[in-house]
């Protein structure tokens, strides 16, 4: 089995003090951890200058969001040369949050992953549908549009260093609903097969990861599918005492596949 990819968004959760607290004790945990485990985390802004000197070799740091531009009037967002400076390695862009509260639009999106790439960033673009697509049964459609509409003009060489984070929006937060593996197995496969149709066979190499109410009990159910090549999670990584249990059963789970 190919790298899996495992990592977690902290939202506005944890405080500077914490994440220095946190990092060294997961830097210990991955160091004795299956080298084809590739771990991340994705703090808030103000925490990304002090972490990037707490994370090592196997522990990657991105941001939450970030603007197309590199200056501008644009008070309240962050720019992605600030974040190239503090030596980030890639940014999370099209979190349903950001979508739902912030308005951001597929169109706006496409812009940040060419910012992204013209920064050396990786792109870690969201994508999910609503409850209310689900059950018009029409998830596949809605997310084949994420993906063609951010990811337009996107070349396969470019593709290389680009991640697809697959969360059913009806899935995350504290009220998610736990997606059923066999129904995660088929968006998977679903966004797998658009991505080939845009970028060729560069389209089969781009890691497709699961987020959405993971948790010890169901992680290695969803990583079983073919075309899952990782997890996002949230609540179960922010404390180490729960995100460690899950991480020696991937580590397993790699041992025996």
């Amino acid at each position: 089995m190919k790298t899996v990819y495992i990592g977690t968004n902290w939202k506005m959760h944890k405080t500077i003090a914490e994440g220095v607290e946190y990092c060294p004790k997961l830097n210990k945990i991955a160091k004795d951890l299956d080298e084809r485990i590739q771990l991340f985390i994705i703090p808030p802004y103000t925490h990304l200058t002090t972490l990037r000197k707490e994370t090592g070799e196997r522990l990657l740091l991105g941001a939450q969001n970030m603007h197309w531009e590199d200056e501008g009037p644009y008070t309240g967002e962050i720019s992605p040369a600030v974040l190239k400076e503090i030596g980030l390695d890639l940014v999370e862009l099209g979190h349903s949050e950001r979508r739902q509260y912030y308005n951001e639009n597929d169109l706006d999106l496409n812009k940040k992953v060419h910012a992204a790439f013209r920064h050396g960033l990786l792109p870690l673009l969201c994508i999910g549908e609503s409850m209310q697509q689900k059950e018009l049964g029409i998830s596949e459609e809605s997310l084949a549009i994420q993906l063609k509409t951010c990811l337009k003009g996107v070349s396969p060489d470019q593709a290389q260093k680009l991640w697809i984070a697959y969360e059913p929006v009806w899935a995350i937060g504290a009220g998610g609903i736990e997606a059923e593996a066999e129904y995660v197995y088929k968006m998977h496969d679903s966004i797998r097969s658009v991505l080939v149709r845009l970028f060729g066979e560069a389209g089969n190499d781009i890691p497709v990861l699961y987020g959405g109410s993971v948790n010890r009990g169901n992680a290695l159910g969803y990583l079983k599918g073919k075309n899952v090549n990782g997890l996002f999670i949230g609540r179960s990584a922010w404390d180490l005492t729960k995100f460690e249990p899950i991480l020696n059963d991937v580590e397993d789970f790699l041992k025996n596949n």
